[in-house]
């Protein structure tokens, strides 16, 4: 084989043992026993020291010299997939494989330990461990270095190209405009009755509206399925294994099915992926940006909107009598009512990016050290109260809401804001094209999966986040589209 040809043999077998992690981690969230725990932290430990160890090692980095000195018959795809391995590889082997499997095992019991503080209430039972991952993040930090804040390494990992200064610069010209757009939201909201879609909702027949809507957007759930899980989450199994959880509420369908859709956008990328090229960087998502674009897309401009419920009401009238009695028009308000939530994930579209801005400063402090591990929840809870004008009641409905932390996911809520900008510029270009435009008219949305399809699945990360978007829209990043959205749903 052609040092080319060999490296893309390893990182198949890198991606190997990284799949093999998931389907671990996926277990541990659904179907795992408690008593398991220890032994799957050692399990999951080993495999990602395993994968680390290969993309750090010799063998790897004499493949990709090699490679990077033989490009005179290669492809722009492959061209591309040698510069994310240089990037990628040079950044690993900056962290040390006894780090890796130690954060495997922090983050594993770490999972564990939130979800019985999130359970009780009690932030104290997760503080020694979030101290642990914090550190870990600061080690990491330093490891791989940074220009102006230790943020900014993590952020990196995140979203390619992306700067703390320049996000936080983005926000700060965003924030005043949300917070705006979310008061008017809330005002305009108080009239409209709370409880109205309040009823009896069994889960069986939940589940079976669920999987028809999925189905009907595109996905596939030949190649996927979904399950139940305390925090809805998408991940991939495999190159035909895309995983989707949500949650239930017997006495409101919306919540299921609004994270199933959700979680569904992010499957649809994942499953329109260039299958041959599984566990190369051209077929892997570029960006947490950019998959929450999809996440977003799907579940706010196509599964808030009119025509999708003119189709769907009546459906789910068959399935839930209460909702019978209930018009589209007063069925869309309830949908679209918006109030200051103390939940990011049951946040409306007009308040949720507050939660975001809270979040990207909270993590920025915690890295650079202003702000002390047992300060959280005091912190957490001004913050929110500067925001949202009231104060978290308790630790569940504050800063212990987010699975993410106890996943070492420190860098990671810029990206779900950079996500809601990215979804209203790629859902604003993509009905330039006509098919698109008719399509959605009717209810059908085959012609846009199949715009997303070729404009950004299909690249995997053969272009950087700016570059796809700028290439798919024909203009850089532009918060304009998403605030036009924003003001023509809640302040017109």
């Amino acid at each position: 084989m052609t040092p080319y040809e060999s490296l893309c043999s390893l990182a198949r077998e890198i991606a190997l043992l990284g799949s093999t992690a998931s389907v671990l981690g996926w277990d541990q969230e659904t179907f795992m026993p408690p008593g398991a725990l220890n032994y799957r932290a050692q399990q999951l430990s080993s495999l990602s020291a395993k994968a680390h160890a290969l993309a750090t090692g010799r063998r790897f980095a004499s493949l990709l010299e090699k490679a990077e000195a033989q490009t005179d018959s290669l492809t722009p795809t492959q061209m591309a997939n040698l510069r994310e391995w240089r990037y990628e590889r040079d950044r690993a082997a900056r962290i040390p494989t006894a780090l890796v499997a130690e954060e495997s095992d922090v983050t594993t019991h770490a999972k564990h330990a939130w979800a019985e503080a999130r359970k009780r209430s009690d932030y104290s039972l997760f503080a020694g461990h979030f101290a642990k991952i914090v550190q870990i993040a600061r080690r990491k930090a330093t490891l791989w270095g940074f220009k102006d804040e230790p943020f900014d390494a993590l952020l990196l990992g995140y979203e390619r190209g992306a700067t703390t200064r320049a996000i936080a610069e983005l926000f700060g010209k965003l924030k005043p405009k949300l917070v705006s757009i979310a008061k008017q939201a809330t005002e305009r909201s108080r009239s409209i009755h709370a409880g109205i879609l309040r009823g009896n909702y069994p889960i069986a027949k939940q589940q079976q509206l669920n999987q028809e809507i999925a189905e009907s957007i595109g996905f596939d759930f030949q190649s996927g399925r979904i399950d139940t899980t305390t925090h809805p989450f998408c991940t991939t199994l495999g190159p035909n294994d895309v995983r989707l959880t949500t949650r239930y509420d017997q006495a409101d369908f919306t919540s299921s099915l609004f994270g199933v859709l959700h979680e569904a956008g992010h499957g649809l990328y994942e499953q329109g992926l260039p299958n041959p090229d599984f566990g190369l960087p051209s077929g892997t998502a570029v960006s947490l940006g950019i998959h929450e674009s999809q996440s977003r897309l799907w579940e706010n401009h196509v599964g808030r909107s009119e025509v999708f419920w003119e189709k769907w009401l009546p459906r789910a009238a068959q399935l839930f009598p209460n909702l019978r009695k209930i018009e589209l028009a007063d069925f869309l308000q309830a949908i679209h009512r918006s109030e200051f939530s103390f939940i990011r994930v049951e946040a409306d579209e007009a308040t949720y990016d507050m939660h975001i801005l809270l979040r990207f400063e909270l993590e920025r402090s915690l890295l650079n050290g202003s702000l002390e591990i047992d300060s959280v929840p005091t912190a957490w809870n001004k913050a929110f109260t500067e925001l949202f004008g009231k104060n978290p009641p308790n630790d569940a409905n504050g800063c212990l809401q987010d699975i993410h932390w106890s996943m070492g996911g420190l860098g990671y809520f810029a990206t779900y804001t950079l996500g809601n900008l990215n979804a209203a510029q790629l859902f604003q270009a993509a009905q330039k094209d006509k098919s698109v435009t008719s399509g959605i008219k009717a209810a059908n949305y085959q012609p846009l999966l199949q715009w997303l399809r070729k404009r950004v699945h299909a690249k995997g990360s053969t272009l950087l986040p700016a570059e796809l978007i700028t290439e798919a829209t024909g203009n850089p990043l532009d918060p304009a589209p998403y605030l036009a959205h924003l003001r023509n749903r809640f302040t017109r």
